[in-house]
């Protein structure tokens, strides 16, 4: 029964963090490349956009994400009909990490060569090519990273979900361990994290490494 229990929480924790990171993963790298060639200097310059875009996503990672999921209860029961389980969970989890990871990977691109995008234009190359064939290859080895980092956070934050009624790990060591004041089922659920957790990054790091031609 417990092992049932356990493995549907792993599931529902995996589900929950796996369509949100997907989410922000394709949502983040735009959002990313945006700020980046918006910038001051960048190959698409547009002051005004770039600080409206900045202000934005510095507004979201600034809200702690208990308090996040909370004001977003009416958007995500527009969005999936509920407040409460898995689905209910995957729409904070997104928001929370798309500006979070577009941040990160906004530094991996900042940190490209600036002489390969001057060579690359000088070549005659068009800007959608530069982004396309130079920053994004260049920076990917850091943005390999710092979705890593992102999936990481994702897993904690999806705890925190479950403890209010997401389902998951969280909540069962919630419902299970803390009001029911089992330790064992605590330790358990804090084992499992930790491994999952583990395992996320050390299969990130040796894709970075792998894919780090420098």
């Amino acid at each position: 029964m417990w092992f049932d229990r356990l493995l549907q929480g792993i599931l529902d924790t995996l589900l929950m963090v796996g369509v949100s990171s997907l989410i922000a993963l394709l949502a983040g790298i735009p959002l990313a490349v945006i700020l980046v060639t918006s910038g001051k200097g960048g190959i698409y310059e547009a002051p005004n956009l770039n600080r409206a875009l900045g202000a934005f996503v510095n507004l979201f990672r600034s809200i702690p994400f208990l308090i996040l999921m909370v004001a977003l209860i009416p958007f995500t029961r527009l969005i999936v009909g509920t407040t409460y389980g898995v689905w209910a969970a995957v729409v904070p989890l997104t928001i929370a990490a798309t500006p979070f990871f577009a941040r990160i990977a906004e530094v991996s691109l900042r940190e490209v060569d600036h002489g390969l995008i001057e060579a690359a234009q000088a070549m005659g190359c068009r800007r959608w090519h530069i982004v396309w064939h130079v920053l994004l290859p260049e920076a990917l080895p850091g943005i390999v990273g710092g979705f890593t980092i992102t999936l990481v956070t994702m897993i904690n934050s999806s705890a925190m979900a479950g403890a209010i009624g997401a389902g998951g790990l969280g909540d069962i060591a919630y419902r299970y361990g803390y009001q029911r004041f089992d330790s064992q089922i605590m330790l358990t659920v804090i084992v499992l994290l930790v491994i999952l957790v583990a395992a996320i990054q050390l299969g990130g790091d040796r894709l970075a490494r792998v894919l780090n031609k420098r």
